[in-house]
């Protein structure tokens, strides 16, 4: 199973085309079996040659003469409190950089054209780095605090001019409501009211292809046709799309729980806490796009 988040979908916490998350059951076999889904498993004996990823704890002697296997070492190790750091880091440039933007690209009537241009070319850019890492077998901390800045100033922008030109106070609706969102998709997934498995995976992925479709016909019919297009993004219409499109955000933020979850069960090294923290970014600024959308809807009906 995988993530909608492509640095989860390209590389993220699965190995060999396959997910971890659905092999993690003890099955009849020993050892070898019960870790053949995991790619950061630590197996024994001559699986090691194997495995890139192990590192193997045991003594020649002690394999030679049958001595139990002791527990591998964790150093090294993602945790946890990894992603958290990792994760604030990300979210702390973006946030920094949302603040300067707001500040020093005004969007008065005299500034406006400027400071829309440079919000969508830092998009651009944003979106660019983005893929960049999700292609890389690597994280880049230093790609990856980059892409945050950029997309820092482009929301910057696009907030300023919703919050003061469309829908007052809008900003800070859409922050409290992404908040809101994490914080409830979180308990409930820790509380095990939402069950990652194959049917969810695939019903989320189903909706959100048939989301995303529907979304570049309308762009396509109002880039050609002028207008809202096929009003996907306006009146009623576009209140509709907009609440199915923080619900698909929501649910993908369950799927990337899943994977970091399994990822630290399975011992994933620690510079893919960067990983983590880049697919949660991505999720979170999605969400947070999809409020400012649905408030300036519902501001322009009143």
């Amino acid at each position: 199973m995988r993530s909608r988040n492509p640095v989860f979908s390209r590389r993220g916490f699965s190995r060999d085309n396959g997910y971890a998350g659905f092999n993690t059951a003890p099955q009849a076999g020993g050892p070898a079996v019960a870790t053949q889904g995991n790619p950061y498993a630590q197996p024994t004996g001559d699986q090691y040659a194997q495995n890139p990823y192990a590192q193997n704890p045991y003594a020649q002697q002690d394999l030679q003469h049958g001595a139990p296997p002791q527990a591998p070492a964790t150093t090294g190790r993602m945790t946890i409190d990894d992603v958290v750091l990792r994760t604030a880091s990300t979210l702390g440039v973006l946030i920094v950089t949302a603040a300067l933007s707001w500040a020093l690209l005004p969007v008065d009537d005299a500034n406006i054209s400027r400071s829309y241009g440079i919000g969508i070319g830092a998009a651009l850019i944003g979106m660019v780095l983005a893929f960049v890492q999700s292609f890389k077998r690597k994280a880049s901390p230093a790609l990856i605090l980059t892409y945050a800045a950029f997309e820092g100033v482009f929301l910057g922008v696009i907030s300023n001019i919703v919050d003061n030109r469309i829908a007052d106070g809008a900003a800070m609706q859409a922050v409290i409501g992404t908040m809101a969102v994490f914080a409830g998709v979180l308990i409930a997934y820790k509380a095990g009211w939402i069950r990652v498995n194959r049917r969810f995976y695939g019903f989320v992925m189903a909706a959100a292809l048939g989301f995303i479709l529907l979304m570049t016909v309308n762009l396509l019919f109002a880039v050609f046709g002028g207008g809202d297009g096929l009003g996907f993004r306006s009146g009623a219409l576009g209140v509709v799309f907009g609440v199915i499109g923080i619900i698909l955000g929501a649910c993908f933020l369950a799927l990337d729980f899943k994977q970091v979850e399994d990822g630290v069960a399975y011992g994933a090294p620690r510079e893919e806490a960067w990983l983590a923290a880049f697919g949660l970014t991505l999720t979170l600024v999605w969400i947070y796009l999809e409020f400012l959308r649905l408030l300036s809807i519902l501001n322009s009906s009143d």
